[in-house]
């Protein structure tokens, strides 16, 4: 089962990285402020993320491949990993889509 790991980065900003039931990080957040936003980030995800139009398929200037995840409103919520082919990346998706709903929560900036 998947879960999502809350840290805090060098620069004091909370960031969310969900993992899959192997450990592997499958989706990453961008850096938010306050801790209650990074777990409206998390909401989010877990809200949207069975929604296949709100994926965006993206090809790095490097070839690779990867996705982002965006809420309703269009902002992004979630980065993926670079992949080395589509059907990785296809599979990154299926994997979110599998994990997130029902993933655990681990924070780790409770001091």
């Amino acid at each position: 089962m998947g879960k999502f790991v809350i840290s805090k980065r060098k620069n004091g900003e909370f960031q969310f990285n969900l993992k899959a039931g192997n450990g592997q990080v499958i989706l990453s957040s961008e850096g938010y402020t306050t801790k209650v936003n990074c777990m409206k980030g998390v909401e989010s995800v877990r809200k949207n993320s069975h929604d296949e139009s709100l994926y965006e398929k993206k090809t790095s200037s490097n070839g690779k491949f990867f996705f982002n995840l965006k809420a309703k409103n269009g902002q992004i919520v979630g980065n993926s990993e670079m992949y080395e082919s589509e059907s990785s990346r296809n599979n990154g998706i299926q994997s979110v889509k599998s994990n997130a709903p029902d993933a655990s929560l681990d924070d780790q900036t409770l001091e």
